[in-house]
């Protein structure tokens, strides 16, 4: 008989072809995954993948049964939201996926008022590059700093989050400006508009030190490496930063996502409240 829990391992293998991805993927273990596949193809009586040395690829029938458990898997994931949004009470788990640096030194400070307020609540804050699928039921809210392109999603924008030059006060006032260096984003974010001022500003010289983690230009610009284009939200907090420019017209817009599916639930909109009032007070200039 077919069990129904296996087109949740083929799903996730389809996406990602790998035993090991799958496996990290679902919490489970590599032969775990490797008996659901092999349970599934018996159930159905097809061979769903082509084993190959760089990992599993669909057969013509996997495309065939992937386009059908692509709607189951949507399905289960609104009976889910719908179980989930019918919780009465500002209780229970709500998780909120956001930019790791905006997560651990904006949003999470700011989160103690709300838990005291409504004790019975247990956020999972979840910092990470990539987006949350919340129609996957990934998170519950999600924050993210360019405007959303999913469709079926109900997303409001709390702000522009406003860029400066920052660096050490000891590091500004012992370089003259001419021989200042710049701590920049890589490649990743290179046409980002607070990437392209920088490299306005700099004219030719050097960018010492590159990453895609804002957390880690902070942590540069505090060291005295140089100067790095930050947000005045996130540096401007920081008492050791000092702003020697500012970034007019560079903003990155910040939005709030969540699932329509899960709005009208109490404690989710709990915490939607509770972000937007704060934002409301978000220095952005």
């Amino acid at each position: 008989m077919l069990d129904w829990d296996d087109l949740r391992f083929f799903v996730e293998l389809a996406r990602c072809g790998s035993l090991s991805e799958t496996a990290r993927r679902l919490d489970a273990d590599h032969s775990t995954v490797a008996r659901r596949i092999a349970g599934l193809e018996a159930a159905v009586a097809l061979k769903l993948f082509d084993r190959l040395p760089r990992g599993y690829a669909l057969t013509e029938d996997g495309e065939r049964l992937l386009e059908r458990a692509g709607a189951v898997e949507q399905a289960v994931h609104g009976v889910e939201r719908l179980a989930s949004g019918a919780a009465a009470g500002i209780s229970g788990r709500v998780r909120i996926s956001a930019p790791p640096a905006l997560a651990s030194h904006w949003l999470v400070p700011r989160l103690a008022p709300l838990l005291a307020r409504h004790p019975g609540l247990v956020l999972d804050v979840c910092g990470t590059p990539a987006a949350a699928r919340l129609s996957r039921h990934e998170a519950d809210l999600a924050l993210r700093l360019s405007r959303p392109q999913e469709k079926g999603l109900v997303a409001r924008r709390l702000g522009g989050l406003a860029y400066g030059l920052y660096g050490t006060r000891a590091y500004v006032e012992a370089t003259p400006e001419p021989r200042r260096v710049f701590l920049g984003y890589d490649e990743e974010l290179a046409r980002s508009p607070q990437q392209l001022w920088l490299e306005a500003l700099a004219q030719g010289r050097p960018m010492v030190f590159r990453s895609n983690d804002l957390s880690s230009l902070i942590s540069a610009a505090r060291a005295g490496m140089g100067l790095a284009a930050l947000p005045h939200v996130l540096a401007g907090a920081a008492d050791d930063l000092v702003c020697v420019a500012n970034g007019d017209g560079v903003t990155r817009e910040l939005w709030l996502l969540v699932h329509p599916d899960l709005r009208r639930a109490a404690r989710v909109r709990a915490v939607m409240d509770h972000i937007i009032a704060v934002c409301r007070d978000m220095k952005t200039s």
